[in-house]
């Protein structure tokens, strides 16, 4: 893949790090929330960068975009999170040009989820997408490629049954909890924090433990009663959290806050407490395992839970997978003809240089020249001949580099090389 085929000067990369080389912790140096990738955003306009799309969930945090090195945009994500160099080049990965549009096919279908065939990645590259363009820092490169991504996404999802039964983050916490506690409907149950992983922890603890007795509670509480009157549960303020806690058998926690807000200090009860920290960066401080009677099970944990789910999803990957050769083929195709598209643009240019050249001459010699006639006559003939360049350049038995100079050479083009 040439670099003027994608953009002035800039290869496109895609950098980041995730759950297969980055634990909790260190993912939780490098999560980025809405306000600190408004700041990569600002500082990227600043520092020239023409075109990016940032992610950070739970399992993974990334930014796919332009530069001429990639140090450009590790710096962005460095100096806006608690990461630094050091710990990025320990766990990161850095894809070029085909391997970053690669990597971003498998990562919004699903193939490259910490739980194979969770799709919630997608919705946060369509919404990064979206979030980028309105600061205009999306061109036609990224934006076709994020359009051809959500494509293969959801053919996949449609053609394949890789996303077949419940098994994502949050119905492998309730899995976890139904196999490891005893008469699960009797337990108090409290989920604190009613986001998207919160809410989907929700649906299934209602779903699956038969359990009345579940309580919500988030730090602005409107969010708290709007997921519970859809299920007919309890909501507790956050000052109540305290004492709500110690009253619960299961604490299931899915904040977003940047540090710690469960700690050892605030349970008081003696009785048995399972604690389910889904939360990244962690939210529960990992001093809670100096309580015997405290069981303390991070997010990294439950993931690794397989079952035969997980086995039957395993035998649709050849399949998504030939869906993204299929779809990532027609985005190349794409990639393909934006080589030749300057030199068209120039060409008829130059063609419509020589018609205005060649109508006013004709326009001095004829009498009762007729100029909307001409006009019509000669932009169909321009037209004719640019699009017979057009079909040459895109026949598959042709050496289109050697066209393209050739085409310049005749005509004596100059063009623009860029998307």
């Amino acid at each position: 893949m040439e670099q003027y085929n994608i953009s002035k000067g800039n290869s496109f990369y895609a950098i980041g790090l995730s759950y297969k080389k980055a634990d909790a912790e260190i993912r939780g140096h490098f999560s980025l929330d809405t306000q600190a990738k408004l700041a990569i955003l600002q500082q990227a306009k600043q520092e020239g960068i023409e075109s990016l799309i940032i992610t950070s969930t739970c399992n993974r945090t990334e930014i796919y975009g332009f530069a001429q090195h990639p140090f450009q945009l590790i710096k962005l994500l460095c100096e806006n999170t608690k990461g630094t160099i050091e710990e990025f080049q320990k766990v990161a990965f850095v894809y070029k040009n085909s391997e970053a549009i690669s990597h971003m096919f498998r990562v919004g279908s699903g193939l490259d989820s910490q739980i194979l065939g969770d799709f919630e990645i997608i919705g946060q590259l369509k919404n990064a997408a979206m979030t980028s363009k309105k600061h205009k820092l999306l061109n036609h490169f990224l934006e076709r490629l994020t359009n051809h991504v959500i494509q293969a996404s959801k053919r996949i999802k449609t053609e394949t049954e890789i996303s077949s039964g419940a098994t994502s983050v949050s119905f492998a916490s309730v899995q976890y909890i139904l196999n490891e506690v005893e008469k699960v409907s009797e337990k108090n149950i409290l989920l604190f924090g009613t986001g998207k992983i919160g809410r989907n922890t929700c649906e299934n603890l209602v779903k699956h433990t038969k359990n009345e007795h579940i309580t919500l509670i988030n730090r602005t509480k409107s969010t708290a009663e709007e997921v519970a009157g859809k299920f007919n549960l309890i909501v507790k303020d956050y000052a109540n959290l305290q004492e709500e806690i110690n009253t619960s058998d299961i604490l299931i926690v899915a904040t977003g806050a940047q540090l710690p807000t469960v700690d050892k200090h605030i349970i008081q009860s003696k009785k048995p407490l399972l604690i389910l920290d889904l939360s990244i960066p962690k939210n529960v401080d990992e001093n809670v395992s100096e309580l015997n009677h405290v069981t303390l099970v991070h997010l990294d944990h439950l993931s690794q839970i397989t079952d035969e789910t997980l086995e039957n999803r395993k035998l649709h990957i050849p399949l998504a997978e030939k869906i993204i050769e299929d779809v990532k083929a027609e985005f190349n195709a794409w990639l393909e003809t934006r080589k030749f598209a300057p030199t068209i643009k120039a060409l008829k240019h130059k063609l419509n240089d020589f018609k205005v050249a060649e109508l006013d001459t004709q326009r001095k010699k004829i009498s009762n020249f007729n100029e909307e006639q001409a006009e019509i006559i000669s932009n169909n003939i321009i037209q004719k001949i640019t699009n017979h360049f057009a079909h040459h350049l895109k026949d598959d038995t042709m050496s289109t580099n050697e066209s393209l100079e050739l085409i310049k050479k005749v005509f004596q083009l100059e063009t623009t090389k860029h998307v």
